[in-house]
């Protein structure tokens, strides 16, 4: 019998067949050591997935969370940048509002320059909403190259991030780490990761809506409380403007109305600036804006004029824009909101647009409940007034008038003439209330609020003007309804004043000069001195010839005479014109 032979081994298989089993183990061991490591590589990125949803979608502040989208995919897929572009508002557009990026210091960023604004690759994704993966950028048809300074990218993944079935914007990553390409895998784990923060953007969004609508909420309910309370309408306007101002972020914004609320709106040619706020908001006041009036649309359209390109002129030159808002009451419109936003600047997206059109409204409807609680308060005043007139004439007046009768009867009938003297003083001091007493009724039944005050204010004005300067003693006393006082007519009496008193000063050397303006069926105004009188020879300079001049204008009369106690009375006189009967009210 033959052993065996040397080419077998103790397994009766031959070497080769026994080298090639052990190959074969080691290439299955090798494999499923391969797919163990995939099965724990892929569990850990989808670990990392995970805890990069739950980062993402953790906040509220849109800002943040763009900013911890564009860090969370640099981290998932080992970019070394990283940037979310944020579409503008208008859904057609391809360029970015926005651009938040990660990985580029800022001394780069200075030297780059502007950032993208969407061209190139970074606007394909616009175009054409799909993953783009890349091993070289730049290779790309719609590749644009980059600025100066900008640091070299190769590799790149872009992602189109979707809210609510709308591209908001595209995740940028470039420069894989170790020069490697990016993967299919590293495409669906950002494309998970995109979806996950249109999610976190949406609500983020929702957020920031609220808190801007809250923001209006308030202003709005700011200038309602105000309008209430009863603020003055300047202070009103000016609230109005600030939070304009305020809540659209603008350069500077302006509330341009009538200069006559109860104008016409069809007959509106311009408009005055009445509040401003913001840059060169003093400077801008008092403006006027040439507008007209549509019928079909019920608002005011600017008509371009220098006034309007001043006021769209930024401080380097450039032209802002402007966007105007009509105040709205129901028909009317009271005026128009503007503000003026800097060359450059986005504008107003159609929320804020309408938000700020509401208010708008409601600060025209608070403006007109403050004007119409002006107006009640108005009445209110002239009847409390009209019921002390009433009072005064019918009890107290009567009641004084029957002291004085009782007094005089009693003058006859004293003895002493100390008694009779006094007696006599005390009827004369009666009759000089009454007389005040009649005053002040004229003066509450004035026709206007404002206008009796401000004739008071003129008269009084003059006397100050005219005597302010020396040691006259000086008296004003005013009879009669002023307020039926024409313009021309007060324009008489004040030069007629000014000149006398001119005269008093300069050549009467008085002590005292008294002032008295009686309006009956004549305009009466008497100036008394205690000066030296008149000279023998009366000349008639020039503001004598002046006084007579307005005499013969207003068909009146005019004279100077001695007084009997010492010093000049001077007469001045003209017919009272036939005035509306609804500016005189009897007491």
């Amino acid at each position: 019998m033959h052993g065996p032979t040397a080419a077998s081994n103790q397994n009766g298989r031959p070497p080769v067949i026994e080298t090639l089993t052990q190959s074969r183990l080691r290439e299955l061991l090798l494999e499923v050591q391969e797919r163990i490591s995939e099965i724990i590589g892929v569990r850990d990125q989808m670990d990392r997935l995970i805890e990069a949803m739950l980062v993402v979608t953790a906040g509220l502040d849109l800002d943040n969370t763009l900013r911890s989208i564009v860090h969370t995919a640099i981290e998932l897929v080992d970019a070394r940048y990283g940037a979310l572009g944020v579409r503008e508002s208008d859904k057609g557009s391809k360029k970015l509002a926005e651009f938040v990026y990660e990985g580029i210091d800022d001394r780069t960023r200075v030297m780059i320059g502007d950032l993208p604004e969407g061209h190139g690759v970074l606007g394909l994704l616009f175009e054409q909403p799909k993953p783009i993966r890349l091993a070289d950028l730049s290779q790309h048809p719609s590749s644009v190259g980059f600025p100066p300074h900008h640091p070299p990218m190769r590799t790149f993944l872009g992602v189109p991030v979707q809210v609510r079935d709308e591209i908001f914007g595209n995740l940028y990553l470039t420069e894989k780490a170790n020069g490697q390409e990016f993967t299919a895998d590293d495409e669906v784990v950002v494309q998970a990761l995109a979806a996950a923060a249109g999610s976190a953007i949406a609500n983020a969004r929702l957020y920031e809506e609220s808190q801007v609508r809250q923001q209006w909420l308030e202003a709005t309910q700011e200038v309602a409380t105000a309008a209430l309370a009863g603020g003055a309408p300047p202070d009103l306007l000016q609230l109005i403007t600030e939070r304009a101002l305020a809540l659209t972020h603008s350069a500077t914004a302006y509330l341009a109305m009538p200069e006559d609320p109860d104008t016409p709106s069809e007959e509106v040619g311009e408009l005055v600036i009445t509040a401003a706020a913001g840059a060169d908001a003093a400077s801008s006041l008092g403006r006027r804006i040439l507008v007209r009036w549509l019928s079909t649309t019920l608002s005011f359209e600017r008509i371009t004029d220098q006034t309007t390109t001043d006021l769209k002129a930024g401080p380097d030159g450039e032209v802002d824009s402007i966007e105007t808002f009509q105040l709205r009451a129901g028909h009317s419109v009271l005026g128009v909101l503007a503000i003026v936003r800097p060359a450059g600047i986005a504008a107003l997206d159609s929320t804020v647009r309408k938000m700020m059109t509401a208010f708008a409204d409601q600060a025209a409807l608070a403006l007109q409940l403050a004007d119409t609680q002006r107006r009640m308060r108005e009445l209110d005043v002239v009847s409390e007034r009209d019921r002390i007139a009433r009072d005064l004439h019918d009890h107290v007046i009567q009641r004084l008038f029957a002291v004085g009768l009782s007094l005089q009867g009693t003058v006859s009938r004293a003895r002493a003439p100390e008694v009779k003297t006094r007696l006599t003083n005390t009827v004369n001091d009666i009759q000089s209330i009454v007389q005040e007493i009649r005053h002040s009724i004229f003066d509450l039944h004035a026709s206007s609020s404002a206008e009796t005050p401000v004739l008071r204010k003129r008269l009084h004005a003059v006397v100050g003007e005219m005597t302010g300067e020396t040691d006259l003693r000086t008296s004003i006393r005013l009879s009669g309804p002023v307020s039926v006082l024409s313009p021309t007519m007060f324009d008489h009496v004040e030069a007629v004043l000014r000149e006398s008193l001119s005269n008093v000063v300069r050549h009467a050397h008085a002590n005292s000069v008294s002032i008295k303006l009686t309006i009956g069926d004549d305009v009466v105004l008497e100036v008394v001195d205690d000066g030296v009188g008149l000279p023998d020879i009366i000349e008639r300079h020039s503001g004598l010839a002046n006084m007579a001049a307005r005499t013969q204008e207003a068909g009146g009369t005019f004279g100077v005479e001695p007084n009997p106690s010492g010093g000049t009375i001077l007469r001045w006189s003209a017919p009272l014109p036939q005035v509306p009967q609804d500016r005189i009210r009897s007491t």
